[in-house]
């Protein structure tokens, strides 16, 4: 993963501190900035990293927890598909352990997206997913109430 000196700079500028793992910025602002960057799955020092993809832009992240914080992730659980939701997790884990490097047998990040197994942890992460182009019926969820608010 390849992440240029200014995503470097952006991201550290968002985050507040320097980014702890290896990523790329997949999804970017009208002004090249980046809004979701793809994590490696572990962190520099080998501490598995099970979020893959990060919402970073700072307007949607607000936006999204506004969200979370008026009860989005009941609401996010209650209106997809619980089927649906279940492959977009085994899709998002998939994805992350194959860019484990062969043959790595040290510990290993686990869950879907946001880390959880099952059900909604992190709207964040859903709607992060779904704009890299991940199929997240969450994410997908946000995508259109968010659009509503606006």
């Amino acid at each position: 993963m390849a992440a240029s000196h200014d995503d470097i700079a952006a991201l550290t500028d968002l985050l507040g501190r320097e980014p702890a793992t290896d990523f790329d910025v997949v999804v970017r602002g009208p002004a090249g900035t980046p809004v979701v960057v793809r994590n490696a799955p572990l962190t520099r020092d080998g501490t598995p990293m099970p979020t893959r993809y990060w919402l970073v832009d700072r307007a949607l992240s607000a936006a999204v927890a506004r969200l979370e914080s008026g009860g989005g992730v009941r609401a996010a659980e209650r209106a997809v598909d619980g089927a649906q939701l279940q492959t977009a997790h085994d899709a998002y884990a998939a994805e992350r352990d194959a860019a484990l490097a062969p043959g790595y047998d040290g510990p290993r990040p686990h869950g879907g997206v946001g880390g959880t197994r099952a059900g909604v942890k992190c709207l964040h992460a859903h709607y992060a997913y779904y704009l890299a182009g991940g199929a997240d019926p969450v994410g997908a969820w946000v995508h259109a109430v968010l659009e509503q608010t606006r």
